[in-house]
């Protein structure tokens, strides 16, 4: 699999890895990244160990860069702020998805995709480290999403997705300039945390673009504790899910207005 990419020069695929004090995982996800990338790009979320010194040392072609606020959502942001590739791959730095399965991904975007959702609950996923709580958690707020929004996902809070570059904008992810980030007063603006994986899911539907999902077996992370806290984390995805549900319903009304408006400026000037 790994000629897949040096085959497929048309393709040029950019890895962004989000990491914050994951020294001691990130050997085990660089040395398992196929070859031929475009680029690879880790996120530092301002890490206290030597994240950063390791990630250069195992490899050295990698860009590094600091992520601009905290949490998540601005460090994806800020990587895809910096990729140059044709399609991206958003990876985990703690070993839980497996870089093995990259090349499916970018075989759903070569063979007409706009964007490859990972699932661990359909078409051969499965997980080593979902709980049952999370996993009852996700899936009633994965079942809410399909009737708001008229989806048909089966797995809504998994992070290993992979898009063409041209959806980025779709995406509509906050900025990374600090600007507006002080009047929060954790230093976060809306889609900063562990809710972008729910923000870009939905507003992926929301663009109405191609998606399809990729069976990916999500491993037991190898060193350390997660960062993701079940309950208040829980929240926070229905909070997205309940303002993007708001947020889809203003920008329809703004379009069903601009239209009559149109209409009515047709009719007028036939008049």
């Amino acid at each position: 699999m790994h000629d897949h990419f040096e085959q497929e020069p048309g393709y040029r695929v950019s890895i962004i890895i989000p990491a914050r004090n994951e020294a001691r995982n990130l050997p085990h996800v660089l040395d398992a990244l196929p070859a031929g990338l475009h680029e690879v790009i880790m996120v530092d979320g301002h890490s206290t160990d030597d994240t950063i010194e390791v990630a250069g040392r195992v490899r050295p072609d990698m860009k590094i860069i600091q992520q601009t606020r905290y949490g998540k959502g601005n460090a994806l942001a800020c990587g895809l702020d910096a990729m140059t590739g044709d399609m991206v791959v958003l990876l985990d730095a703690d070993g839980s998805a497996d870089p093995g399965e990259i090349p499916a991904f970018v075989a759903a975007l070569a063979a007409g995709a706009d964007f490859a959702k990972g699932t661990r609950f359909d078409k051969g996923g499965s997980s080593y480290d979902i709980t049952r709580f999370r996993r009852f958690g996700n899936a009633c707020l994965n079942r809410l999403v399909n009737l708001l929004f008229d989806t048909r996902y089966t797995d809504l809070c998994y992070g290993y997705n992979a898009f063409w570059a041209h959806v980025i904008p779709a995406l509509e992810l906050p900025p990374v300039g600090v600007e507006g980030a002080a009047a929060s007063p954790s230093g976060m603006l809306w889609g900063d945390g562990f809710e972008i994986e729910t923000l870009i899911t939905v507003r992926a539907a929301r663009a109405e673009i191609q998606i399809v999902e990729v069976g990916s077996t999500e491993q037991a992370r190898i060193h350390g504790v997660s960062n993701l806290k079940a309950i208040p984390d829980g929240i926070r995805v229905l909070r997205t899910i309940v303002t993007e549900r708001r947020r889809s319903r203003r920008i329809d009304g703004a379009i069903v207005a601009a239209r009559a408006t149109h209409e009515e400026e047709l009719v007028k000037g036939k008049t």
